[in-house]
């Protein structure tokens, strides 16, 4: 008996290469012995939609697309209650999350590892009544990942956040929040923050920090406060960037559940895709609650 697969991708994500390569997967799941249903993404939900009407005899979730992609997939997997192994085709223009579990660029080589790979329990991230896969940030810079055309991203890959980026150094804004977190709580005026379970951010290593494990229960989260002037911003983005931690200016933790409250709504943005504006947030890891197929050591 063959085993069932569905097998979920956007057509549009990255430079569209999956449609050349979308019968060569095909064929990798047929002779690792599964019979697979196809559904294409034409609209934002659709993944979701897909992954929560599956048959219940469906043993493996195989996703091609970008991280947001992913989430939608993460989303609908959370939302059937049955915990259904996740096989990743990167093939959008950053694929952070892909990057964390390791797998290859290349489409066939990760197709083998759906088929072939161990099954690894992760952790995700729970926004509010929302899901994030890798992470949930607010202020400079992400509005680039939801608001840059796709055909500009297909082009410069992750260096399309950072061109888009500099575009609003000129006016950023500050937020004043209220953090809470392991009975802490800070108060004050910040530009950025990411809340991660990712070892890569905008295709850009190291950056959320030294020693992330997907599995440990925790975020690493990162706040940087206003600078004082430009000077003080290029530095900022430098030490971000160098993971070069400055207490004057940029915050720090791990924690498994944090609040974030504002007097206006901050925009948030979830896997690189808009994620509302909200003036609380409640942000809390969900330890190890999907299952996601990676290369057997």
């Amino acid at each position: 008996m063959k085993k069932r697969a569905l097998f979920i991708y956007n057509p549009k994500a990255g430079k569209a290469l999956i449609r050349n390569k979308l019968s060569d997967i095909l064929e990798r799941l047929e002779l690792g012995g599964y019979e697979t249903t196809v559904r294409p993404t034409t609209r934002r939900g659709d993944a979701s939609n897909y992954v929560k009407s599956r048959s219940p005899e469906t043993e493996l979730v195989v996703c091609s697309g970008g991280d947001g992609t992913l989430d939608e997939v993460v989303t609908g997997m959370l939302a059937s209650g049955k915990n259904t192994p996740i096989a990743y085709i990167p093939a959008g223009s950053t694929n952070d999350f892909g990057i964390s579990l390791h797998l290859p660029k290349n489409m066939l080589r990760a197709a083998e590892i759906a088929v072939t790979g161990r099954d690894f329990p992760c952790d995700v991230g729970a926004f509010n009544e929302d899901v994030f896969v890798y992470i949930a940030a607010f202020g400079l810079f992400t509005e680039v990942s939801y608001e840059t055309d796709q055909n500009v991203k297909n082009v410069l890959g992750h260096m399309a956040y950072l061109l888009e980026g500099v575009k609003r150094l000129s006016s950023i804004r500050s937020y004043p929040l209220k953090v809470s977190y392991d009975g802490r709580v800070v108060e004050d005026e910040f530009i950025f923050g990411m809340i991660t379970n990712s070892i890569s951010v905008g295709g850009f290593k190291q950056i959320t920090g030294k020693n992330v494990v997907l599995d440990d229960g925790v975020f690493e989260v990162t706040l940087i406060r206003r600078p004082g002037n430009p000077i003080e911003l290029n530095a900022l983005i430098a030490s971000l960037l160098n993971r070069d931690i400055n207490a004057d200016c940029m915050l720090y933790f791990r924690t498994g559940r944090l609040t974030v409250e504002s007097k206006t709504p901050v925009a948030w943005t979830l896997d690189g895709e808009y994620g509302g504006s909200h003036e609380k947030v409640d942000i809390r890891n969900r330890h190890k609650a999907i299952t996601m197929r990676v290369k057997r050591t």
